[in-house]
């Protein structure tokens, strides 16, 4: 995975200093509708791009990507989630929707969370569906 470079503190983490986590990632863009089909057929590509994709939904005006990444701390999967959409505008055809939205979380902390009932609303099964 893509990694940015060392950062000034230890990111919150308490793994050892050079082991990699995972990380829950959910992206929220939004901008001008565009027609469903390039929406879906972009999100699509994005998902063959992006190997851990696990699941998008979207609308003719917004799309929310879920997906899980492996990075050194927050601060490395945060970064790489903000470039996710930008480094695949093009290769994708996606929409020019901005990022509106970015939770990153812990792989412990995404099961407490789907285990006390408040999580994330179940995902679609992996793939790219509509809202």
């Amino acid at each position: 995975m893509t990694s940015v470079g060392p950062g000034d503190g230890d990111g919150g983490g308490h793994e050892q200093d050079n082991g990699s986590r995972l990380w829950h990632v959910t992206l929220s863009v939004s901008g001008k509708p565009a027609p469903l089909s390039e929406v879906r057929r972009g999100l699509e590509q994005l998902a063959h791009d992006h190997p851990f994709l696990l699941t998008s939904r979207y609308a003719d005006d917004h799309a929310e990507i879920r997906y899980w990444e492996e990075a050194r701390d927050l601060h490395d999967a945060a970064a790489v989630a903000l470039r996710l959409w930008g480094e695949h505008r093009s290769s994708a055809q996606l929409p020019p929707w901005e990022i509106v939205g970015l939770e990153v979380i812990d792989r412990a902390t995404y099961h407490l969370r789907v285990a006390e009932g408040y999580g994330p609303p179940p995902a679609h099964p992996v793939g790219v569906h509509p809202y």
